[in-house]
C-alpha cells in the first residue's frame, strides 16, 4: 500500500491557505501588488495559487487511479462523475451566497473549474500511459497557442490578445451562459479549460515519478530537472505567447507547473525524505480537508466581511483602527488576511485532531 505523502498534503494545504489569504484582504483597495491577480500579462504570487492546486490534483489523481485494473474502471466512472458534480454544486452554492438570486447567476468559478478538470483528467488517467499523457499535453498546448495567436479576432481582421478581445473571450460571449466575472469576459471560461487540463496532466506525470520504484535521490533529481526545464520553456514561450493567468496561456501552464514541481520536490525532500514532518503541520491541517477549508473561508467571510457591526464591518474596523495609528495600509490589509486564515484554521484543526476528513 502506498504510504501517504506528508509533502502532498502539506503542499495542498499551504496552497489552500494562500488561496484564502489572497481572496480575503483587510481592504480590497489596499493590497500589496504581488498579492493581487495580475491585470493581464504578468505573474504575481497570487497567480500561482490556482495552477498549484490543479497541479496537486493531478498528482492525487495518479495516486488514486494509476493501479486500477480493467474490471474496476467501469465502476469508477460513476464515482468520478459524482465527485465532480458535488464539487461543481458546491461552487454554485458559494456563487449564489448570500442572496441566492438565480436571475443573476455565474456558472463559472474556482471550484467549477476544478470539477471539470478533475473529471476530464481522471478519465484520461484511466485510459492512458504517462507517455500518452505527455503527448496529449504537448498537442493541447501547441493547439491552444495556435488558436489564440493564429486566429484573427472576428470583426477586427487581426489576432488580438487583450482583455475581452481574444478568441477565448469571443467563444465565451457566444456560448458561456450566465454573467461573466469581468462583465464581457471570464478568466474561467470555456476555451481555457484546454490548457488548465494540461496543468493537471503535468501533475499526473509528476505523480507517476513520485510513485515509481526508482531511488529517492533519482526521483528528486528528475523532479528538479523537470521543474527547471518547464520553467525555462515557459519563459521562452512567453516571448511569443505571454504568461497570462486570465487566458491560462501555454507559457503560463509551463512556468507555473515548473515552479509547482520545484516546490513539491523541495517539500518532498524536507517532509518525507529527511523527514522534518513537524514543520508541515500547518499545511497538513488545511490539506487533509482542502475543499472544506475553502468553503469555510467563504462562509466565515459573511461574518468577518459582510456583517455590519457598529456602522462598519469587522475587517474595516480593524483596518481603520490600525491605519489611524500610522501603519502602512497594505500591511494592515495583509495582517488581517493572515488573521482570517488563522480563524479558518481553527475548525480545520479541530477536524484534524478528531481524525475527521471530509471527502467531497
Amino acid at each position: 500500500m502506498q504510504k501517504r505523502l506528508t509533502s502532498l498534503d502539506a503542499f495542498r494545504g499551504f496552497t489552500v491557505a494562500a488561496m484564502i489569504m489572497v481572496n480575503f484582504p483587510g481592504n480590497e483597495e489596499f493590497v500589496f501588488h504581488t498579492l493581487r491577480h495580475s491585470k493581464w500579462n504578468a505573474l504575481s504570487f497570487t497567480d500561482h495559487v490556482a495552477p498549484f492546486f490543479l497541479f496537486i490534483i493531478g498528482v492525487s489523481i495518479h495516486f488514486a487511479y494509476s493501479n486500477k485494473v480493467a474490471n474496476e474502471k467501469s465502476a469508477l466512472y460513476k464515482k468520478i462523475a459524482w465527485r465532480a458534480l458535488k464539487i461543481f454544486l458546491i461552487g454554485m452554492f458559494l456563487n449564489l451566497m448570500p442572496t441566492f438570486d438565480f436571475s443573476d447567476i455565474r456558472w463559472t468559478g474556482t471550484l467549477h473549474r476544478i470539477a471539470i478538470v478533475f473529471f476530464i483528467c481522471s478519465i484520461i488517467a484511466l485510459h492512458t500511459s504517462w507517455k500518452q499523457q505527455l503527448v496529449i499535453v504537448i498537442t493541447l498546448l501547441l493547439a491552444y497557442w495556435f488558436i489564440m495567436m493564429g486566429i484573427p479576432y472576428p470583426g477586427e481582421g487581426k489576432v488580438m490578445l487583450e482583455p475581452g478581445k481574444n478568441i477565448a473571450a469571443y467563444i465565451d460571449s457566444l456560448y458561456l451562459p450566465g454573467k461573466m466575472w469581468q462583465v464581457t469576459w471570464d478568466p474561467e471560461g470555456i476555451l481555457s479549460i484546454i490548457p488548465t487540463c494540461c496543468t493537471t496532466l503535468l501533475g499526473m506525470i509528476i505523480g507517476r515519478i513520485i510513485k515509481s520504484e526508482i531511488s529517492v535521490n533519482l526521483r528528486l533529481n528528475y523532479l528538479m530537472l523537470i521543474g527547471v526545464i518547464m520553467s525555462i520553456l515557459g519563459y521562452f514561450l512567453g516571448l511569443s505567447f505571454p504568461v497570462n493567468e486570465n487566458i491560462w496561456s501555454s507559457s503560463f501552464v509551463l512556468v507555473t507547473a515548473g515552479f509547482a514541481c520545484l516546490i513539491f520536490a523541495s517539500m518532498y525532500f524536507v517532509f518525507d525524505v529527511l523527514p522534518y514532518s513537524t514543520y508541515s503541520k500547518i499545511g497538513v491541517v488545511f490539506g487533509v480537508n482542502a475543499i472544506s477549508a475553502y468553503v469555510l473561508g467563504d462562509v466565515l467571510a459573511l461574518i468577518f466581511y459582510s456583517l455590519n457591526i457598529g456602522g462598519n464591518t469587522l475587517n474595516m474596523h480593524f483596518f481603520n483602527y490600525f491605519t489611524s495609528l500610522g501603519m502602512i495600509p497594505e500591511l494592515v490589509s495583509w495582517i488581517y488576511a493572515l488573521l482570517f486564515v488563522s480563524i479558518v484554521s481553527i475548525p480545520c484543526w479541530m477536524l484534524y485532531k478528531k481524525g475527521i476528513f471530509i471527502k467531497v
